[in-house]
């Protein structure tokens, strides 16, 4: 991407406020991307967002300066390079299991010499044309943020091998799957798991790694930004918006009674 990283000019000192959409739809992504919201991660992986879709997602965003963030469903060459290609300011990466998919997804994301990213200016991250072809290596390498999701034990155990691949720009606590990992499905605040977890981060944090998770309510997004978390996730659109409507019906329905 030869563009501007709006995420990345201000995520290593601020920090910045996010949604997940799973929800298919360009105009809630025009209206929370103008609501001021930093970046917008828009799922692949749990929300049925065709790639069509997702292209006119990312320009959307990015016309309101909110960075798009892709998550891919898994660590794939085909899907890591289509999302960069259309001009996602960064891909998030669920499932991290081993140091090999690291070491694949940096090779996906990234052009020589970091990488071996597929190379064509004929696309949007590209300007469309031959125009930039000198440029596209370097600024594309420089501008595209790359996060991974830690999401079981085993990637847990893996934090300071983790934290020693410089291309890793965020680490992603993923509770939800955590907690399944754990054995306590849906407890994505018990102890045992944010034991791990603040270990894990304070590790992270020493080695100038940007962490975050998400939070389903005020009080976890507090408790994160103590813990020293800049990249934070406040619910998903379609929670959002059926809290919304529900609130309302059972406001109606105890005003109609």
């Amino acid at each position: 991407m030869i563009k501007k990283n709006f995420l990345k000019d201000k995520i290593s000192q601020y920090n910045c406020l996010g949604t997940w959409s799973v929800v298919p739809s360009n105009a809630i992504t025009d209206i929370i991307s103008s609501s001021g919201f930093d970046f917008i991660i828009l799922d692949q992986e749990h929300g049925p967002i065709s790639f069509e879709t997702l292209q006119n997602q990312i320009i959307t965003c990015e016309s309101n300066r909110c960075s798009p963030i892709v998550r891919v469903p898994k660590v794939s060459q085909e899907d890591i390079l289509r999302a960069l290609d259309i001009g996602a300011h960064g891909i998030q990466v669920p499932n991290i299991k081993n140091l090999d998919d690291i070491k694949n997804l940096i090779d996906y994301a990234k052009y020589p010499p970091k990488g071996n990213r597929g190379f064509s200016t004929f696309t949007r991250a590209g300007g469309y044309n031959l125009k930039n072809k000198n440029e596209l290596f370097k600024d594309a390498n420089k501008n595209t943020l790359i996060g991974i999701n830690i999401e079981s034990k085993e990637a847990l155990k893996l934090t300071s091998k983790i934290a020693e691949f410089e291309a890793i720009d965020i680490i992603f606590y993923g509770t939800f799957d955590l907690s399944k990992d754990f054995g306590c499905p849906g407890d994505t605040n018990n102890p045992e798991i944010w034991k791990y977890i603040e270990e894990s981060n304070a590790h992270f944090i020493s080695k100038n790694k940007i962490t975050g998770t998400i939070s389903t309510n005020n009080d976890d997004l507090k408790k994160h930004i103590n813990l020293g978390m800049k990249y934070h996730l406040y619910k998903v659109d379609c929670g959002i918006i059926s809290d919304a409507f529900l609130n309302i019906k059972n406001e109606f329905d105890k005003n109609s009674q």
